[in-house]
């Protein structure tokens, strides 16, 4: 943590959580844990956790990040997309950020199932993006919809098909979006 508060000091650090995430490798083992903040600026690997949602009847639930996000504000992304925070599991941020980006109790979904992971290396404007993204699918019960509640949402929408390839097409989206959704 000592190379982080002088990142910080420099002026070099994104916004500081004072939220630690564990460094991991391609298989998403833990070597170390650090500020957030700094794990673009110093090209660590990182885990996040995705969540795509559709209707029964085929439409798709996506959100639109904050305008003050550090990475990719504004952007289309899908239902649920978050960091895997230090010491938790995969399911558990997976749970965790589902309420706080939608407002969503895992329980209420139908059908929740992992896909295959996917593996990022980007730059990105604070850094070095390198990131293990477990990714989940569900449907999302007709009548319940999307609400955020931790600020890193601006609104959600429910697109069918043509228009999610559209929107996919005009570049809307974040590129891990992009390949979740694209698949």
């Amino acid at each position: 943590m000592a190379i982080a508060a002088t990142l910080r000091g420099l002026g070099l650090a994104a916004r500081w959580r004072d939220e630690p995430l564990a460094v991991v490798d391609a298989q998403g083992r833990v070597h170390a844990e650090v500020e957030r903040a700094v794990v673009r600026v110093l090209g660590l690997a990182t885990a996040a956790v995705h969540l795509t949602g559709a209707t029964a009847d085929g439409r798709v639930w996506v959100q639109q990040r904050a305008d003050d996000k550090a990475t990719d504000p504004s952007l289309w992304d899908t239902l649920m997309g978050g960091q895997i925070a230090a010491g938790e599991t995969v399911e558990t941020a997976l749970a965790r950020e589902t309420w706080e980006e939608a407002g969503l109790d895992l329980a209420t979904l139908h059908g929740v199932r992992r896909l295959d992971p996917i593996f990022l290396r980007r730059p990105v404007e604070e850094g070095y993006l390198v990131e293990r993204l477990d990714v989940y699918e569900a449907v999302v019960p007709d009548g319940v919809e999307p609400e955020n509640r931790d600020g890193e949402v601006q609104r959600f929408a429910c697109l069918d098909r043509a228009m999610l390839d559209a929107w996919l097409a005009e570049g809307r989206f974040t590129l891990e979006a992009g390949l979740i959704l694209g698949r």
